[in-house]
């Protein structure tokens, strides 16, 4: 769908945020925290950008925009490109981060990744649910919507690593909780020490989100057989590609958008046989 860009505001050291609306007018779809949107921003470069903004308001997207040091073209374009006016074409809602019900949680975000946790915070304040932020980033100065989290007071515990050091998480998660749901969104290092950090909490306590895929330790050597079962057809997949591009290859249309295996655009059901999945999607849970 066609948007415009109503405003576009610097929220910190190379992060903007853009507020965009329907370009024709009228309501925008529903969404709930933890849901993000693909963003085309040209032939072949589409990005997913968390929505950050009030899921109530029908009328205006938020997103958050980190101006990535070694661009793959995506932020490079959003930040030398688009100007308040502007028309870009977003895509619907998606959501495999979402917020689900507990009587408290614990949010981590380091730098960009906070825009998803900031709705999720004011759903779970709007629910009577008992909740902590911890949020890090390489400065103050480059941590953007710092002066909304303010109006939370101590709940929130903003943790510049210039000044402060890496984020406190012994303290944060020492102690296993079964009401308890820890949210986290940040960079690799960041997500893989929660994790390290909750091996002792019940199964299923952590939700994570990440921007780039996680490191594989094993990619796999073996070449397999995949029958598509909608059109018949029977392909040979080899160690050096993918499901989908095989697919793509054997014309069989697929929906795809980050080809890495963290958007979940490809997701697709599994009617038999063993799958050995290489996403940065799917909770183990959800795997097995």
């Amino acid at each position: 769908m066609d948007m415009i860009i109503h405003e576009r505001r610097d929220e910190a050291d190379g992060v903007v945020s853009l507020t965009l609306g329907c370009a024709r007018g009228g309501e925008l779809p529903a969404w709930a925290p933890g849901a993000h949107v693909d963003v085309h921003l040209g032939p072949e470069l589409v990005r997913q950008y968390s929505l950050c903004s009030d899921p109530a308001d029908r009328q205006r997207w938020r997103l958050g925009v980190l101006r990535e040091p070694v661009s793959r073209g995506g932020s490079e374009y959003v930040f030398d490109k688009l100007h308040g006016g502007d028309i870009v074409t977003l895509g619907e809602p998606r959501n495999h981060f979402a917020l689900e019900p507990a009587a408290r949680y614990v949010f981590v975000a380091g730098g960009i990744g906070i825009t998803p946790i900031l709705p999720m915070i004011a759903a779970a304040e709007a629910a009577g649910a008992e909740w902590t932020l911890l949020y890090g980033g390489r400065s103050r100065s480059s941590m953007a919507f710092t002066d909304e989290l303010a109006a939370y007071d101590d709940r929130v515990t903003i943790a510049p690593q210039d000044e402060v050091g890496l984020l406190d998480l012994t303290g944060l998660l020492a102690t296993p909780r079964r009401d308890t749901l820890v949210y986290a969104c940040g960079p690799e290092p960041m997500l893989c020490a929660v994790d390290s950090f909750m091996a002792g909490w019940p199964a299923g306590s952590l939700r994570v989100e990440r921007f780039a895929p996680k490191t594989l330790e094993d990619t796999g050597t073996e070449t397999f057989e995949v029958e598509f079962a909608a059109s018949g057809v029977v392909a040979t997949v080899p160690p050096d590609r993918s499901v989908l591009t095989v697919a793509e290859e054997a014309g069989i249309p697929a929906l795809w958008s980050c080809r890495e295996g963290t958007c979940g655009t490809c997701e697709t059901p599994l009617l038999a046989g063993r799958a050995e999945h290489r996403d940065s999607v799917l909770t183990d849970e959800e795997k097995a």
